[in-house]
């Protein structure tokens, strides 16, 4: 029981998923340089192929982040295209691209923080089109294309990363193959052409702040340290201070001699039957009814401080997704709940289920149900009158942004109200 404490903290870490900081907390532009190697896939004419290390790509950019994960991008883009130089099928075409994307911090998402502090990926995806020119035809081939990548970031200092990046473009509605020839649609539609670029070059952050959003680590919010603060008072409430193994708001004679045996109310034994503790008798004969009296007022005390803090949601039992028995971490919380119900037996007690928002929602309802039954069979189980127990099946728990991991873990849980 004296215990109870930590596993009751981390449950509250994790229940308050730390909130994104405002613009003034991280710095969110950065122009990106890369330069490197391209390679053209389909279409390209009989008899044409692109030089196997083709050296020429460069491509410059401006990135927003809205977030510390995600962002938008507009790029640009320099290709040339060329032969190998040992046939006579030879050609050079120029692409020119401007595009839009969208960007997935993944090493934030994925909390890379938890073990390295320089390296990091980036998703990309997105829209751009393009403008085809070369040697072997006159005017230009104008071209919708479609782009998917992944870049690695190595933090040099705060201001600069190097970064290696490698993207896919498909194109559609492409009238030339790369080589300047005549595109064969026959009849084909879609993403017909590739071309694929692999590069290394520099993100250059903008901006007056330490830290850039690719980087940030949020800091604890103010609800998160007042739950701490509030945790450090239950703390103390569950001190044992004599070391007798019950805590101080339980324990009837919370000063006893360290060693001495103790009951479950925390009393020593009496083996003489004369209602004194044997190892204390002559000393308590003359205190004993100012101790009880003392004691009583402060069980009394901090029995309503304990019931307070019970129906405002500091002890609770929780789940791992769509299971309704609870999961091993909330073994702590069931064992201080019964031991309260024992002590207590004119307090009766709603069990109450909830459930996160995945899912069908009558699904999630009858498993709320479930959870808050099982629960109660715990319970009764251990001891406690069934009839005390009222289930109250409270189905999806909307009160937390569904889209975050760790907000939906504090929502699948049973709470308890007493009365």
């Amino acid at each position: 029981m004296k215990k109870l404490v930590l596993p009751l903290l981390l449950i509250c870490l994790t229940s308050m998923n730390a909130q994104e900081k405002s613009a003034s907390d991280y710095n969110k532009w950065s122009i990106d340089i890369n330069g490197g190697v391209n390679k053209a896939g389909n279409p390209m004419s009989l008899g044409y192929h692109m030089n196997a290390n083709n050296l020429f790509h460069a491509d410059l950019g401006f990135r927003y982040m809205f977030n510390t994960k995600f962002g938008l991008k507009i790029h640009g883009g320099y290709d040339v295209l060329n032969d190998d130089g040992d046939s006579d099928n030879t050609f050079e075409s120029e692409v020119i691209t401007i595009g839009f994307q969208g960007y997935a911090n993944l090493g934030r998402i994925m909390e890379f923080e938890s073990w390295t502090n320089r390296l990091n990926v980036l998703g990309h995806m997105g829209f751009g089109v393009s403008q085809l020119t070369g040697d072997r035809f006159d005017g230009e081939d104008r071209l919708g294309d479609f782009l998917i990548g992944m870049g690695v970031q190595y933090k040099i200092s705060r201001r600069l990363a190097l970064n290696a990046d490698f993207t896919m473009m498909n194109t559609f509605s492409q009238h030339k193959n790369w080589d300047g020839g005549d595109y064969d649609r026959q009849g084909r539609q879609g993403f017909d052409g590739t071309l694929y670029n692999a590069t290394i070059g520099l993100s250059i952050y903008l901006g007056k702040h330490e830290q850039h959003a690719d980087w940030y680590i949020e800091d604890k919010s103010d609800e998160l340290l007042d739950i701490e603060d509030r945790l450090g008072e239950m703390e103390t409430m569950l001190d044992d201070s004599d070391k007798d193994g019950i805590p101080d708001y339980l324990d009837a004679e919370p000063n006893t001699i360290t060693g001495v045996a103790v009951d479950s109310k925390g009393r020593t034994i009496d083996r003489n039957n004369n209602g004194v503790p044997d190892e204390l008798e002559s000393y308590l004969e003359q205190k004993n009814n100012e101790v009880k009296q003392s004691v009583e007022q402060s069980v009394q005390t901090m029995n309503g401080n304990i019931k307070d803090l019970i129906n405002s949601g500091y002890v609770n039992v929780y789940f791992d997704f769509n299971r309704d028995m609870p999961n091993q971490e909330s073994t702590n919380g069931l064992n201080f709940l019964i031991t309260y119900l024992k002590n207590h037996p004119e307090v009766n007690a709603d069990v109450i289920g909830y459930a996160d928002e995945i899912g069908n929602t009558e699904y999630n309802r009858q498993l709320s149900s479930r959870r808050a039954e099982n629960v109660k069979q715990i319970l009764v189980d251990a001891g406690i009158d069934g009839s005390r127990l009222n289930i109250v099946g409270n189905g999806e728990d909307t009160s937390v942004d569904k889209s975050s991991r760790y907000a939906r873990q504090t929502v699948r849980k049973v709470t308890f109200i007493l009365k």
